[in-house]
């Protein structure tokens, strides 16, 4: 979980280190590269170097670790206080300012790559991260694997104090997330479009050439099923989010368009599933899968606006000599737009590929 006890050790209600091992050996096996999600700002009141602090108090060793008051007490009647993560005194949280601290992480993180062969890591809260510990994790981990992928959870501020060559390949695009849902449900494509303009059109793009981690639902918000006010938006937003720069994520259950809310609690979006039969959003998802996959365009091209409205979005992708135009359309109603001399039109609730 978030409130790590040891690091080195695999949660039992899991498995065992064999058993990652394992599972890491047969996604590789088949092409799937396996991330982690290293939590580094804060561990749990279990974890070894601050049990012995509340063993030991003022006399361990470890006091450096966490940021301590001993002149006040907490709800546990440790006998001090101690900063917790956002307010939660379970979640305790480190001091990456102390080089023993970094050094520490450092050295599971590099026990992780040697032992399970892992390919990257997803940071939690990266935005509260020190950002000198990450540049050391940067150069750990190159250092051990030259293709090994560092992503920032960031929730807001400009992406590119994480993103750059010294740091992380790259952070979660919470602000197209919010664009990518809420332009469906007021029926305004100017929202995402406006996003998708300031980060990456050409010139003047504040993130050109950046690959962000984009995503219409993770285990911290609400099912995009629950978001949509119309489920019939579903089909065209997830051909979006499959064509737009950035890394396409796929929360696992939206294939089937599993249902959640947040508000209600972490179950709701984080829950057991067995296998469901194919639908028609999971048909749909695994043509915009494969053509991503396939398509360096989408990978890595330019993008330029070509048509707006309330809602339809048009644009091109480019690469290489290569172009992709895809128009988006979420209303009821026909939309149609002009591309060098020719009309096209996309059908209610679709996405088309117009060249």
């Amino acid at each position: 979980g978030y409130d790590a006890a040891d690091y080195l050790t695999v949660d039992r209600r899991l498995g065992t280190n064999d058993d990652l091992k394992e599972l890491v050996r047969l996604c590789h096996q088949r092409g799937i590269r396996v991330v982690l999600d290293g939590v580094f700002n804060h561990v749990g009141r279990n974890f070894w170097a601050f049990a012995d602090v509340r063993r030991n108090r003022e006399n361990s060793p470890y006091c450096s670790w966490f940021k301590l008051n001993f002149d006040y007490d907490n709800r546990y009647h440790d006998g001090f206080c101690y900063e917790g993560w956002d307010g939660c005194d379970d979640l305790v949280k480190l001091n990456l300012r102390n080089p023993e601290v970094r050094r520490y992480l450092l050295d599971v993180v590099s026990r992780w790559i040697q032992e399970f062969d892992i390919d990257g890591l997803r940071l939690d809260v990266a935005h509260y991260l020190y950002r000198r510990f990450l540049r050391e994790l940067h150069n750990t981990c190159a250092g051990l694997k030259s293709d090994f992928w560092l992503m920032g959870e960031v929730l807001w501020g400009n992406y590119r104090r994480w993103v750059n060559p010294d740091m992380l390949q790259s952070v979660t695009n919470y602000e197209c997330y919010k664009g990518l849902h809420s332009s469906c449900n007021d029926h305004n494509m100017f929202e995402i479009a406006y996003s998708l303009e300031r980060q990456y059109a050409a010139p003047g793009g504040l993130y050109q050439g950046c690959n962000f981690y984009s995503f219409l639902e993770n285990h911290d918000v609400s099912r995009i099923a629950t978001l949509l006010r119309d489920e019939r938006q579903l089909k065209p937003l997830y051909a979006l989010l499959f064509t737009v720069p950035g890394i396409p994520a796929l929360y696992y259950g939206g294939e089937w368009g599993v249902k959640g809310c947040r508000e209600n609690s972490d179950a709701e979006v984080r829950p057991s599933l067995e296998l469901l039969p194919d639908n028609d959003l999971t048909v749909h998802l695994r043509y915009w899968i494969n053509l991503r996959r396939c398509s360096k365009v989408l990978a890595y091209g330019s993008y330029r606006q070509l048509a707006l409205n309330s809602n339809l979005l048009a644009f091109v992708r480019e690469y290489e000599g290569e172009r992709l135009v895809i128009a988006v359309n979420i209303g009821d109603f026909p939309q149609s737009f002009e591309l060098e001399g020719r009309t096209y039109t996309v059908n209610p609730f679709s996405a088309e590929l117009c060249s």
